[in-house]
């Protein structure tokens, strides 16, 4: 009977159309705002997927739900599962409650990686400004995030090699416009990652003169605590203090030197905290859409520590980061009213 169903939405009344996996590539790498929607199980999203993809589990309850709070309506929908089928089911949903231009991969990832087409196992948290413009942050591990924005990639913190966790920025990640880098310890500051992505790097001076040679020579930006850059399409970048307050942790990040960084994206703010306590300062961050905080005793912060700072910052999401070993089960119970989302960024 479901052999039957599917050959009646790949046939007549269909209102999204089949894309071979070079034509799926193609309007992938067009330079036109897509998105991406991988329609298979969490479990076969983490084993690898294509670049970009949000994930949303048709066979999962609150599936409608869940993409009409994600995928906008009026833009292109790409869409796949393992072999076209529930993603041919999912678009023909899609398309009776008003989305207009939906692509299904044909024969699904199973052919996409048949064809050596390149693919991920990173998360991907995909976020809206007020425009509903996408904002997509990729979550590479520890302190080391890449953003997409209108066509511009921005790399923070990134490192290849951290103990056994290898990031290969080559075969995953386009060259960057733009590298925030918060200080100059090897889990955040990495030169060869830095001479690979390329782009603008912004950072504080400490950083900047430890690129003072060689290929990266000129290519810092430093910013001081206090201090904002404008980038291309209108972002702005603002350095703020991230620093130790403990008795016996001040050697660590000594208040003055390291930046944490908030990123304004059109109205939508990313504060990404880099590596400190939960400081005085904090007060004053405000409309914050999305917080990276770090929880990793002694260098950042406990999950006391996090949960004091978040209630300070009220983030409408929070993603802890840079989080180690520590146990993170009782953040969500302790902030209600924030979008605490736990994810692989140990």
């Amino acid at each position: 009977m479901a052999f039957f169903t599917l050959l009646g939405l790949l046939s007549c009344g269909t209102k999204f159309k089949n894309l071979t996996v070079e034509e799926f590539q193609g309007r992938l790498s067009s330079g036109e705002s897509v998105q991406l929607l991988d329609v298979r199980t969490p479990q076969e999203y983490a084993e690898g997927h294509v670049q970009g993809a949000v994930n949303i589990d048709w066979l999962a309850d609150g599936f409608v739900e869940a993409v009409q709070a994600t995928i906008d309506p009026e833009k292109d929908v790409l869409i796949y599962c393992r072999r076209g089928r529930r993603s041919a089911e999912a678009a023909d949903t899609l398309s009776k409650l008003g989305y207009k231009r939906i692509y299904n991969l044909q024969d699904g990832f199973n052919a996409w990686k048949n064809a050596n087409m390149p693919i991920t196992v990173y998360d991907v948290e995909r976020f809206y400004t007020s425009a509903s413009d996408p904002i997509d942050i990729t979550l590479i591990k520890h302190a080391s995030l890449a953003i997409s924005y209108k066509g511009l990639s921005i790399q923070v913190d990134p490192v290849s090699k951290l103990g056994d966790n290898v990031t290969d920025y080559a075969t995953f990640f386009p060259e960057a416009d733009y590298v925030l880098v918060t200080h100059e310890h090897a889990d955040h500051f990495d030169k060869e990652a830095l001479s690979l992505l390329g782009g603008e790097v912004i950072t504080n001076d400490n950083c900047a003169k430890l690129l003072d040679s060689g290929k990266l020579k000129n290519k810092a930006k430093v910013l001081a605590n206090g201090d904002s850059l404008t980038l291309q399409n209108g972002i702005v970048v603002e350095a703020v203090p991230a620093y130790n307050t403990s008795d016996g942790r001040e050697q660590f990040h000594p208040k003055g030197r390291d930046n944490g960084y908030i990123l304004n994206l059109d109205g939508f703010r990313i504060y990404i905290a880099g590596d400190t306590e939960d400081i005085p300062e904090m007060a004053g961050i405000k409309d914050i859409d999305v917080a990276f905080l770090p929880c990793n005793q002694p260098y950042t912060m406990t999950p006391e520590q996090l949960i004091h700072a978040a209630r300070v910052i009220q983030p409408k999401v929070l993603i802890p980061y840079h989080f180690s070993r520590t146990n993170l089960s009782g953040i969500s119970a302790a902030l209600p009213g924030v979008d605490v989302r736990l994810r692989r960024m140990q």
